[in-house]
C-alpha cells in the first residue's frame, strides 16, 4: 500500500521565502507522511514545480512518477484536491483504494489565469474507481472551496462529504495546529 500527498497552490511570496515552509511540508502535511510511515504505508509529497502558478502538464509529470494503482491512497489540498480530481477524470483505466479530497478546490468561477481546469469535465464515474471517495469541509472554509465542493457533489454523487466546525482552509492559521488526526483515522481505517 502507498500513498501520495498531493500539497495545494501557495502563493509566489511563499513559494520564494525562506520564512515558509516548502508546499509539501505545510501544514499537515509532513505530520501525515510520517504517521503513514509509521503504520507501514509508503507515503510521497511530490513537490510541485512552480506551484504558485500551477501548470497541469507540469503536476502531471511530477504526481506519474510516483506508482498509482489500486493500492493507493490519494491525498490532495484544496487545489491538489482538484489536480486529483482532473486527472482521475482523465485516466479512467486507473483504479486506486482511496481518495481523500481536503477542501477541494477545482476553479468555480474560472477566475484561474493558468491551464489547470480549463478544458476539462469532471467524471462523474471517477469515484467508481476507488473504494472511496471522501471530501472534506469545514463551515467556515472560503467560499469558492464551498463552491468547489458542490461542483463536486452535483457531478459525483458517490462522494462522501465530511463537513468540520471551524477548521477555515485545513491549515495551521485556521485549525490551530499543524497535525490532522481525523485524516490519518480516514485513510487507516
Amino acid at each position: 500500500m502507498n500513498a501520495i500527498i498531493v500539497h495545494g497552490k501557495p502563493g509566489k511570496e511563499e513559494y520564494y521565502s525562506d520564512e515558509h515552509p516548502s508546499s509539501s511540508n505545510f501544514a499537515w502535511i509532513p505530520w501525515l507522511q510520517k504517521q503513514l510511515i509509521i503504520h507501514d504505508i509508503k507515503a510521497d509529497t511530490p513537490e510541485m514545480p512552480h506551484a504558485y502558478e500551477p501548470n497541469y502538464k507540469v503536476w502531471c509529470t511530477e504526481f506519474e512518477r510516483f506508482d498509482i494503482n489500486d493500492e493507493t491512497i490519494l491525498v490532495g489540498h484544496s487545489c491538489g484536491g482538484g489536480f486529483l480530481v482532473r486527472w482521475l477524470s482523465e485516466h479512467k483505466d486507473v483504479q486506486v483504494n482511496k481518495v481523500v479530497l481536503v477542501s477541494p478546490w477545482v476553479d468555480p468561477d474560472k477566475e484561474n489565469k493558468y491551464d489547470f481546469f480549463r478544458d476539462f469535465e469532471i467524471d462523474s464515474e471517477f469515484a467508481k474507481r476507488a473504494s472511496d471517495v471522501v471530501a472534506y469541509t469545514s463551515d467556515n472554509d472560503f467560499e469558492h472551496c464551498k463552491k468547489s465542493l458542490e461542483i463536486l457533489k452535483d457531478n459525483v454523487p458517490e462522494i462522501r462529504v465530511v463537513t468540520f466546525e471551524n477548521y477555515g482552509h485545513f491549515i495551521p492559521a485556521h485549525m490551530g495546529r499543524d497535525d490532522f488526526p481525523e485524516l490519518l483515522e480516514e485513510i487507516i481505517k
